[in-house]
């Protein structure tokens, strides 16, 4: 069994416990200012000016399962941006577009409504001048800064961005600074060192029945050292 938090992380919060910012620099909130979870670790990241789900665990395995980019867990972002992107930039982000450490795989992208989130702290700040729009953008990498990239290459910048989903798990109606505490089925580091012991008995018993076949066989040619290798192993 594994302990899963589900976190909607506030913008202006550091996906992590402790701040290292330099003695003298304005400190940064951290998830400490939030939870007590001895014995956690943030499964992967949600950048210092970004919200939404970001998800906890005590299990080291589980951490990797969600965390490791060979994985390819879906992400759900829905990203507040510059001006209203045309189908044409749309289906760069769809089909992937080159950044500097290299082209983006295929992601799920579509124009939405302004949804009802909550006000942001501070607020987003606009150019009078120049529209808005949302889209929900699907990504299976986790490269840093990954959305708020593929968005300025297509001339859009990110002015907000909330992330809903990691895989199977979502926001849902969790309050900024709130979190929801689950428990997931995992299989046991002893459950799969037992099977791997039970995957090498069967083939030990495999390679004995060869094994005594070769003994027979030595056995038949009278070889002393066969011989006396096996009585002195008795």
């Amino acid at each position: 069994m594994a302990q899963l938090v589900l976190f909607n992380k506030p913008y202006g919060v550091l996906s992590q416990f402790t701040d290292k910012t330099p003695p003298g620099d304005q400190p940064r909130s951290t998830l400490s200012d939030f939870l007590s979870l001895p014995g956690f670790r943030a499964a992967g990241r949600l950048d210092f000016d970004s919200e939404g789900l970001l998800l906890l665990t005590d299990d080291g395995h589980l951490q990797q399962r969600i965390a490791n980019p060979r994985h390819k867990q879906w992400k759900v972002y829905w990203v507040q941006v510059e001006g209203v992107p045309g189908p044409e930039a749309l289906a760069l982000l769809q089909s992937g577009l080159e950044l500097k450490d290299g082209m983006t795989l295929p992601a799920r992208v579509k124009p939405i409504p302004a949804p009802a989130l909550w006000q942001r702290e501070p607020p987003v700040r606009f150019r009078k001048h120049i529209p808005d729009s949302w889209l929900e953008i699907c990504i299976r990498e986790g490269r840093n800064r990954q959305v708020r990239r593929m968005t300025a290459a297509i001339g859009h910048p990110t002015l907000r961005l909330v992330r809903m989903a990691i895989g199977e798990w979502q926001l849902a109606d969790l309050c900024p600074g709130d979190c929801q505490q689950i428990t997931i089925n995992t299989p046991t580091q002893n459950g799969a060192r037992r099977n791997r012991r039970a995957s090498g008995q069967y083939n030990a018993r495999n390679d004995s029945g060869a094994t005594q076949a070769r003994r027979r066989r030595n056995a038949g040619r009278g070889s002393p050292h066969t011989a006396g290798q096996r009585s002195k192993d008795t």
